[in-house]
């Protein structure tokens, strides 16, 4: 199987490339990334020598470039996409733009080659906030930011390519990943190297925030399982159903790194900032899939992975 995978050099892309080239040695893979301030090239500098891994330099809205890159290979795991809330809130063009336009080159791009499936990686994010319960695959998009807005839009093009043209598209929408190689500005990265370069760490109002957490790898699994698995034009949610406010995973932080309160710096809240996510994966468990790590486990190892690699992630912050 040739697979086009689009952001492998991205926190979830490239655990992805890793984590499929160790696991299917039939497969080969060319990953396109523009290798913007969060595509890293060192996140795959030990696969970059395998003769079945290709990397190319390009921007998904390049509709020329993805063309002739879609004629290689039989299926597309898209996870390219700008994703952080803030800087949507910031620039939310460049959101709309790369998230929305270049997903549907792709798709465009796809439907000419004919690709026997496209997995298009998308967030829970899109489902907005949810007091209590879970929100499942049926229920209505009501995103809050520029940033989940833009994926909502993407993940209706998709279908919308799977109705009109027969496209194999599978949609996924997962909870809050951690693990390593994550860019130093989302909670967990920031607070851990916050913490190991003897800084305090900012937690927006209250910090009684939920989400669901879940550790990359399995995420990168469940994408690998609904490759194989999932039906043309169905949506998946992915989640471990481990749920935990940002002063709980700050607390644990702490911990881990021998660290009190007085390490917490409470800050005004972010704008529109979604109270609680939850979604309901048994349609994905119901085929077979369970995450395979602990969140004890895999956030300790995460903890370990970012403080023997202050190399990798000190230039980013510096430069950020």
């Amino acid at each position: 199987m040739r697979l086009l995978v689009t952001g492998g050099c991205g926190f979830i892309g490239a655990n992805f490339v890793i984590d499929q080239l160790a696991r299917h040695p039939e497969r080969s893979i060319v990953n396109l990334d523009l290798l913007t301030y969060a595509g890293n090239p060192k996140n795959l500098a030990d696969v970059a020598n395998d003769p079945r891994y290709r990397f190319v330099r390009g921007d998904i809205r390049d509709a020329a470039l993805v063309g002739r890159l879609m004629e290689e290979v039989d299926v597309v795991v898209h996870f390219a996409a700008e994703s952080h809330v803030d800087r949507s809130i910031a620039d939310p063009g460049a959101f709309v733009s790369t998230n929305v336009q270049g997903t549907f080159t792709l798709l465009e791009a796809a439907r000419r080659a004919g690709v026997d499936r496209f997995v298009h990686v998308s967030t829970d994010e899109v489902y907005g906030s949810i007091p209590e319960g879970a929100f499942t695959e049926n229920d209505p998009l009501r995103p809050s930011s520029p940033y989940s807005a833009s994926k909502a839009a993407s993940d209706l093009l998709a279908l919308a390519y799977h109705t009109t043209h027969d496209l194999p598209v599978v949609v996924t929408r997962c909870s809050n990943n951690y693990g390593p190689y994550q860019f130093p500005e989302k909670l967990i990265p920031l607070f851990v190297t916050h913490l190991l370069e003897g800084k305090r760490v900012p937690v927006y109002g209250s910090g009684t925030n939920v989400r669901e957490w879940i550790y990359v790898i399995d995420h990168c699994r469940a994408v690998d399982f609904v490759l194989g698995h999932g039906t043309p034009g169905e949506v998946y949610n992915i989640g471990s159903g481990i749920e935990k406010t940002n002063l709980e995973i700050t607390a644990t932080l702490l911990a881990l790194l021998d660290r009190d309160d007085s390490w917490v710096e409470h800050v005004a809240d972010r704008k529109g900032h979604d109270f609680r996510y939850a979604i309901d994966c048994s349609k994905l468990r119901g085929l077979g899939w369970t995450p395979g790590f602990t969140f004890e486990q895999a956030l300790g190892e995460t903890v370990e992975w970012y403080r023997a690699n202050e190399a990798w992630w000190r230039p980013l912050k510096d430069r950020s």
